[in-house]
């Protein structure tokens, strides 16, 4: 008999609901959006259901003709979860935001459409699967993004997107071409198992698939020096930036996750992911806090969350990067949907007095005191739940170098006493709530995820790198204030602004600006 993951349904669902906006593509299209919402709020029942069948039945292939189709286990599932909730959060808020524009009915079915396609990409169980999903999203998403056709800076945004995209999706379709001719398979249980049996080393064909395959995932999650698209799609309505911020930009890491078995089995590959990850989510957070328009400091945040997930997948702690996903799309879809009620939020606040600068001494007391706090914390959980990982010792302390930062920023006016416990209350706190999730997460996804690899020489190196380099820039960062007068700082300054001009030399090297073809 054949068995078939109820969650598999839900696509099926959004694109009929979709069919009848191309009838219906203007303006006011009837009661067609309250149908878009309740067929989204159906793809959220039938991932809950799957979740139960889930647990009920165990893991689940859907194949047909000897092809895989869709898969149902903890990882799919909960990616599921996550895209048919921001889908529906997003089409319920749409139907307010887009009522009466010309084009509202195209919107609301190319919203359909789109995340049918990321529950496809997410389900998938076979590269061809994959890919075919990869390449639907994304030209969907290019429609989204001109959904406003005439104005010059959306036709910019959507063809560089569409560029760097595309030239992903080449990559992926040479991974699979490549691991299809040298491992004599697409399925992907097949494709993650294979380096794990005895005695099998993966052949030279298979390790350039896997250089591909990170690759595509750097290219589709808008890491350094790629990143420039991503921060100019301000143009298309706000449903379609918290779409794609908080749940399409996430497929790099779905892509990862999907095939870590592999790429765990190339140790050049995990440097990659971790120099990629770690030196773009520096970059992005330094120009993030440069930004005075909130919705491109949050498309900046985006970029330095993206380099931080590829972070954790190159250090191997691959359930620590689905939970970072899981929270990254549920926050950022909050920020985007609620970023016009926050600005008038702030605008209505008296304006703050100018804040003193902190002291040397007084950041320095604040890091040691919290890096001790965080030793503690994670001596203790060592003891209870078993000893951690260098590499995941190393991503808490980075965590704890942002948490210093912050304290940082607003001490400067405040009594000693009470400096000392803002930094023991929040480096508890921090530390407490990361080896917590920590071991919620390899609980819930650890079973069907890679272990997290033995650190030989070349992953130490890369674990003092990262701390070193995320510690230094916090430190500097909370010394900012110090300096920031300086002429030379401000200069930095207007360069970080602009993102150190790589958005405009990647114009001029793919003629970004010209204006792109109309839809």
């Amino acid at each position: 008999m054949l068995s078939l993951p109820l969650i598999a349904l839900a696509p099926l669902v959004l694109l009929a609901a979709a069919v009848p906006f191309v009838l219906h593509p203007g303006r006011r299209p009837g009661r067609l959006p309250r149908v878009a919402e309740l067929a989204a709020l159906v793809a959220l029942a039938l991932g809950l259901a799957g979740l139960v069948q889930l647990w009920l039945s165990g893991p689940q292939v859907l194949s047909l003709g000897g092809l895989a189709l869709v898969r149902l286990d903890a990882i799919s599932v909960t990616l599921a979860l996550l895209v048919a909730f921001v889908g529906w959060v997003v089409t319920r808020y749409s139907r307010r935001y887009l009522d009466g524009e010309a084009r509202e009915g195209r919107f609301h079915g190319l919203t359909l459409a789109a995340v049918a396609a990321v529950l496809m990409l997410v389900q998938a169980a076979s590269l061809p699967v994959l890919v075919l999903s990869f390449v639907a999203t994304g030209l969907i998403l290019r429609q989204l993004l001109l959904f406003y056709p005439d104005r010059p800076e959306a036709q910019r945004a959507a063809g560089k997107f569409i560029r760097v995209w595309g030239a992903g999706d080449v990559a992926l379709i040479g991974a699979s071409v490549l691991l299809w001719h040298s491992l004599g398979t697409v399925d992907i249980a097949a494709l993650t198992a294979a380096p794990t049996l005895p005695g099998l080393t993966l052949p030279g064909l298979a390790q350039l698939a896997v250089a591909l395959l990170v690759l595509s995932a750097a290219l589709k999650t808008a890491t350094f020096p790629l990143h420039g698209w991503l921060t100019e799609v301000m143009e298309a309505p706000t449903p379609v930036s918290a779409l794609l911020h908080a749940g399409i930009i996430n497929s790099g890491g779905v892509l990862l996750l999907t095939v870590a078995g592999l790429v765990q089995h190339s140790a050049g590959a995990m440097a990659a992911l971790v120099m990629i990850g770690g030196f773009t989510a520096v970059f992005g957070a330094l120009v993030m806090l440069t930004q005075s328009a909130v919705k491109t400091a949050l498309a900046w945040s985006t970029v330095a969350q993206m380099g931080f997930m590829l972070l954790q997948c190159g250090l191997g702690l691959w359930a620590l990067a689905l939970l970072h996903i899981v929270a990254h799309s549920l926050y950022k879809a909050h920020a985007f949907l609620s970023s016009g009620g926050a600005v008038r939020a702030v605008n209505s606040l008296p304006k703050p007095g100018p804040v003193a600068a902190p002291g040397l001494g007084a950041v320095a007391r604040s890091f040691a005191l919290a890096l001790l706090l965080y030793m503690a914390v994670a001596a203790g959980f060592s003891a209870l739940v078993g000893e951690k990982s260098p590499q995941a010792l190393a991503l808490g302390t980075i965590l704890i170098f942002g948490v210093s930062y912050l304290i940082a920023q607003g001490m400067a006016d405040t009594a000693p006493g009470a400096l000392t416990r803002r930094t023991v209350a929040a480096s508890l706190g921090a530390a407490l709530a990361y080896f917590t999730f920590q071991v919620l997460a390899l609980a819930i996804w650890g079973p069907s995820l890679p272990a997290v690899p033995v650190a030989g020489p070349l992953e130490w190196a890369l674990i003092v790198l990262a701390v070193l380099s995320f510690g230094l820039v916090a430190f500097a960062q909370a010394l900012f204030p110090l300096w920031a007068h300086h002429p030379s700082t401000a200069g930095l300054r207007v360069h970080l602004a602009n993102g150190l001009y790589l958005n405009a030399l990647l114009d001029r090297l793919i003629g970004g600006f010209r204006s792109a073809p109309k839809s």
